[in-house]
């Protein structure tokens, strides 16, 4: 286990980056087409066909995921991942033609002092740039969707984690987390995902010893949002994969403060992919808010952020 995404056998992610634009790409997709479902908690969200994803939709499995930087103009990268999988002759059938199902979410990093003055939207490269580096091995931290991506106190940042059911099911988390709120508590170190960390996966500093009331820090209205996937290989519907992406949201809440609100557009996507049977989805929504609230701390807490950037990065700031 990499206590990645990706221990679900099968899933491959890529990740993509402009230094200049200060933004980036991430897509996860399967050697062959998965189930998905959604579900959004936040009050802004930016979304591609998400509506087809409903469980009374036609169509029941999907080719790839994207995760982008660039708020709209990052949908575009859903359209590059698109052109490389039909140059495989992925996608759905329709007569002679296949057209590939690709869901994707953006989060808003276009006032993080990267270079936004395009002539042509860049993300539609990014987006086959990440299709060109899809591995079962990726960084975390400053890196693909969660390149620019900012918090109320840190840098933002990539995240992922897994963990194992007793029998045999495999849960994973995949997050950028450019939250309009904090990951960690008050001005101190400690991460409010604390209690469910495993492995001093984020400093094993365990829980803060005081927790402050009254309003909590916030960034800039319209500056936000966490978007992620949970997958596991436990063969589920798409029914049962829009209840896994809903209880997956616990995460969220669990490990950013404030979450889901009406400036941000937190959204999880959820996929299964794998034959393992499995009729506790109680406990299998459990895992996924807790892989969620996982890779959402490990996402802050690998960030990197040179000396003149702000927000610095967890390193920098609690050195």
């Amino acid at each position: 286990m990499q206590n990645l995404i990706t221990d679900i056998a099968g899933l491959q992610v890529g990740c993509a980056h402009d230094e200049t634009l200060k933004s980036g790409v991430t897509v996860l997709t399967a050697n062959a087409p998965f189930t998905c479902g959604v579900h959004v908690m936040g009050g802004a969200p930016g979304t591609r066909e998400t509506d087809l994803l409903a469980p009374d939709k036609t169509v029941q499995t999907v080719d790839a995921i994207v995760l982008s930087g660039g708020s709209a103009f990052g949908l575009d990268a859903a359209s590059g991942v698109a052109d490389a999988l039909r140059s495989e002759g992925r996608g759905f059938a329709v007569g002679d033609v296949t057209v590939p199902i690709v869901p994707a979410a953006i989060l808003f990093d276009l006032l993080n002092g990267g270079d936004k003055n395009w002539v042509q939207n860049p993300y539609n490269a990014l987006g086959i740039k990440a299709y060109s580096s899809l591995s079962t091995t990726f960084k975390i931290g400053t890196a693909g969707a969660g390149f620019g991506a900012t918090t109320a106190s840190l840098k933002g940042g990539l995240g992922s984690a897994s963990m194992q059911l007793p029998n045999g099911v495999i849960v994973g988390a995949l997050v950028a987390v450019n939250a309009i709120g904090s990951a960690t508590v008050g001005d101190g170190p400690h991460f409010w995902a604390a209690p469910f960390e495993e492995n001093g996966e984020f400093g094993n500093l365990g829980p803060s010893s005081t927790y402050p009331s009254g309003r909590p820090a916030t960034k800039g209205h319209a500056q936000n949002t966490t978007i992620g996937i949970v997958a596991t290989n436990a063969k589920l519907t798409q029914a049962q994969c829009t209840r896994l992406a809903t209880a997956a949201h616990d995460g969220i809440a669990r490990a950013l403060v404030p979450s889901h609100t009406p400036m941000d557009g937190d959204l999880i996507f959820a996929a299964s992919h794998g034959e393992i049977e499995c009729d506790d989805l109680i406990y299998l929504g459990h895992a996924a808010a807790t892989c969620m609230a996982r890779a959402i701390a490990r996402g802050i807490y690998e960030a990197r952020s040179n000396p003149f950037e702000t927000p610095a990065c967890y390193a920098r700031t609690f050195s």
